[in-house]
């Protein structure tokens, strides 16, 4: 495409790479911003959802970056987040859908569920975990054996300071440019290159990571006091779905993905077990095997 000029313009994924590359995240903001509007008007929803979360996380990270941005921009762009969520799209049928089947279940057996899909991202994690900024996610392993632990025996202090200190690094790591970065990514055997910036779907699965984790240490906390215990957390459920990974990636409708559809048959086969009588053998035996998956393969 060429302007009045003559001159070729970029394309949007050329000026975000540009805008990376002079760490120019205020213009990365509005590429994004951009390519939400744009994706919006042409019907494109689920791409409004990916472009437009992007820049609101980017802008929400740093004072600086909101104030150059400008309040028409983020003010819009506010506005469209919130009428993209009344769409009948994955990225909100999905939540609401876990949130209704969830209702049904003993506390403890949601927490259960939620540690299931947590157990499914620590081979990612770990992958993820090689790119600078980023080795907080190679410490899933290690939170979900002690979550699991910690449903039967409490934790140490230790454990307990470790697990806090674990969940403020979660939410820290959304303020990070390396998270933004189109630079921070892993190769994906057979598929795309995966970008830490593809946990940002679903209100950022990073974020679902630090209120899972927060939440199991307020209950530890309130039986320890004999209160009653907080209610459970249910967004980590989903955190093996990465839509904003396939819808980046051309994907119209990422439920008809086949990862997409084998976690989500994970995710109701997972709802199946805990509503069943089971035992902690069998809890471990599950997560034991859900650590070795690959979700994106």
């Amino acid at each position: 495409m060429f302007n009045l000029f003559g001159k070729k313009e970029s394309s949007p994924r050329e000026r975000l790479a540009e805008c990376e590359r002079k760490q120019d995240w205020t213009g990365l903001v509005k590429a994004y911003y951009q390519m939400g509007v744009d994706a919006m008007e042409q019907g494109n929803l689920n791409e409004a959802v990916l472009w437009l979360h992007r820049a609101d996380t980017i802008y929400s990270a740093q004072d600086d970056i909101y104030e150059k941005a400008g309040e028409k921009l983020t003010g819009d762009c506010s506005d469209r987040i919130g009428q993209l969520e009344d769409e009948s799209l994955l990225y909100n049928d999905l939540p609401a859908l876990v949130e209704e089947k969830s209702e049904g279940l003993r506390y403890q057996k949601v927490r259960i569920w939620g540690l299931l899909s947590l157990a499914r991202l620590v081979k990612l994690g770990n992958q993820l975990a090689k790119l600078p900024d980023c080795e907080v996610l190679g410490k899933l392993d290690w939170a979900v054996d002690l979550v699991l632990k910690s449903f039967q025996t409490p934790p140490t202090q230790e454990e307990f300071n470790g697990l806090r200190d674990l969940c403020s690094a979660f939410y820290e790591l959304g303020d990070n440019p390396a998270f933004w970065g189109l630079g921070s990514e892993i190769s994906v055997p057979g598929g795309a290159p995966f970008q830490v910036f593809d946990l940002n779907g679903l209100m950022g699965i990073h974020l679902e990571m630090d209120a899972y984790l927060d939440s199991h240490l307020r209950m530890i906390c309130a039986l320890v006091n004999d209160e009653e215990p907080p209610e459970p957390e249910t967004g980590i459920i989903l955190g093996g779905i990465m839509p904003d990974y396939y819808v980046r990636n051309g994907a119209a409708e990422p439920e008809e993905v086949p990862q997409v559809q084998a976690e989500l048959a994970r995710i109701w086969s997972d709802y199946e077990f805990v509503s069943s009588d089971i035992s902690w053998e069998m809890v471990e035996e599950r997560i034991a095997a859900y650590k070795q998956l690959d979700i994106l393969a």
